[in-house]
């Protein structure tokens, strides 16, 4: 049986590099054939994929950041659901 969504544990695919790019003024992710600039709400994001923390702790992290924003829960699970299909991020 799968885990829940909240108990799943995202990490950055090994083939892209996240970073900040002075350059473009954002959060960055480098691959081989070129680079993807990110608004700064999916480098928000990116910043707390660390293989490590659960999608929960990852937006409780970004709402304890955030905390005008309100609930983030969401848009944290929907963005993650896009880089999931993008391959930006692989999901365990």
């Amino acid at each position: 049986m799968n885990k829940p969504v909240l108990e799943q544990t995202p990490s950055l695919n090994p083939m892209f590099r996240f970073q900040w790019e002075e350059a473009q003024n954002c959060h960055v992710l480098l691959y081989p054939e070129g680079m993807i600039k990110l608004n700064d709400s999916a480098g928000a994001i990116l910043a707390e994929v660390n293989g490590e923390q659960d999608c929960a702790a990852i937006i409780r992290s970004l709402e304890a950041r955030f905390p005008d924003a309100g609930e983030l829960g969401p848009d944290v699970l929907e963005f993650l659901e896009v880089a999931r299909e993008q391959n930006w991020i692989r999901i365990s």
